[in-house]
């Protein structure tokens, strides 16, 4: 799982330097919504992990 933590965070920053550079307000504010969509998922599954919510991770792996 901290492959998939990491790469959602990834996808996160990637988002938040796109927003930054975007020329469109609208374009900028959906980028910004799918950064933070990108790291509230990374928490969640982080969350879980930490709970030790085994039936969470093993759902998450067989999509």
């Amino acid at each position: 799982m901290a492959k998939l933590t990491k790469s959602l965070r990834k996808q996160a920053d990637g988002a938040e330097r796109a927003a930054v550079s975007a020329r469109d307000p609208d374009v900028a504010d959906d980028l910004h919504a799918m950064a933070q969509a990108y790291r509230a998922q990374a928490d969640v599954i982080r969350s879980k992990k930490e709970k030790g919510d085994k039936d969470v991770l093993k759902r998450r792996s067989k999509q």
